[in-house]
């Protein structure tokens, strides 16, 4: 492998790290509103936890959208997808239904309305960005009717808030249930992604659609079985976010799709397909928490923050255009 090889991958592996290391290098010098340094409530243990539990949501819509990502598609629908499973869970269990059945249906919700997104693709042959910006408004129209336009709040004491509660707020450890289900649902999609034969007909599609069918690789299936996936991790999503704010609310995750584009798109992907890292795309989500958590403690307005992540993608884009023309 050349130098030029090497340092491409360098930078696709190891760019979402050296971005972390650099916004905690930020963190560590800069100071609040107040004069104090910043880093005493930044890197306290609870609020590292609480970053931690920020990226919950968004990490896991993360897994789903790599995978999308990696295979040459996208998904608007993500954020309207999990509005809907918050809200269906919510109503299942204000109707009595067991946390089992409420995530057996709520996840399953998503992984149908994934496949619907994933039939249109590929058995029409429709673009992606239609396709899911067409669901993006219909998912979102059917939480708001079935929530009746209002948050359907759930008891406190409930089996699905016990996922994403705090327990001990001063220290990291215990992490919530939460966080763990993130980091082993990424180490199975990792696997998945790099070992199996089925990540490496996602790879082909998403790096030469028409070789791959040449190779014998049944594209349309691939496709169909990726936004299903898709739908499972924002349905997952949805359950983590109904228990982290113990109500599920047909308003929230406006937006959160781009969040979760972006985490991926920092974690090294390529919006062009063929490539893309599961690791990098958790590290991705992580940092974006951490930069949202940090400029709220430094006192910074919120289009501060906004202007700032988007720079970050901006710039992540930027180093995929340079690997991209490197690799020419």
């Amino acid at each position: 492998m050349g130098f030029k090889a090497q340092l491409r991958r360098w930078v696709q592996v190891g760019g979402p790290f050296l971005g972390l290391l650099l916004v905690c290098l930020f963190f560590a010098f800069a100071r609040d509103e107040f004069g104090d340094p910043a880093r005493e409530s930044i890197f306290k243990p609870g609020n590292l936890k609480i970053v931690l539990v920020q990226t919950v949501v968004v990490g896991i819509g993360a897994l789903g959208m790599t995978l999308v990502i990696v295979s040459g598609g996208i998904d608007l629908s993500a954020g309207s997808l999990v509005a809907f499973c918050s809200v269906l869970g919510a109503r299942l269990i204000v109707a009595g239904s067991s946390p089992v059945v409420v995530v057996f249906l709520a996840v399953a919700a998503g992984v149908g309305i994934g496949l619907l997104n994933g039939g249109a693709i590929a058995g029409f042959r429709l673009l992606p960005f239609i396709v899911t910006l067409g669901s993006m408004s219909i998912v979102r129209g059917a939480a708001k009717w079935m929530g009746k336009n209002q948050a359907i709040s759930i008891p406190n004491d409930s089996g699905i808030s016990a996922v994403m509660k705090v327990h001990s707020p001063e220290t990291l450890f215990p992490l919530p249930h939460g966080v763990w289900i993130m980091l082993v649902l990424a180490a199975v999609t990792a696997v998945v992604l790099r070992q199996s034969v089925f990540g490496r007909h996602v790879v082909a599609v998403g790096s030469n659609e028409s070789t791959a069918r040449l190779c014998g690789v049944r594209v349309r299936s691939v496709k169909v079985a990726v936004y299903a996936l898709a739908g499972f991790f924002f349905g997952v999503a949805g359950v983590m976010q109904l228990s982290r704010l113990t109500q599920g609310d047909p308003t929230v995750a406006v937006g959160l799709e781009l969040d979760i584009i972006a985490a991926v798109v920092i974690g090294g992907a390529s919006l062009s397909g063929g490539s893309g890292s599961i690791l990098g795309a958790i590290v991705g989500a992580l940092l974006m928490a951490l930069l949202r958590n940090g400029t709220s403690q430094l006192g910074w307005a919120n289009y501060v923050q906004e202007i700032i992540i988007g720079s970050v993608i901006v710039l992540a884009v930027g180093l995929d255009k340079w690997r991209q023309g490197r690799a020419k």
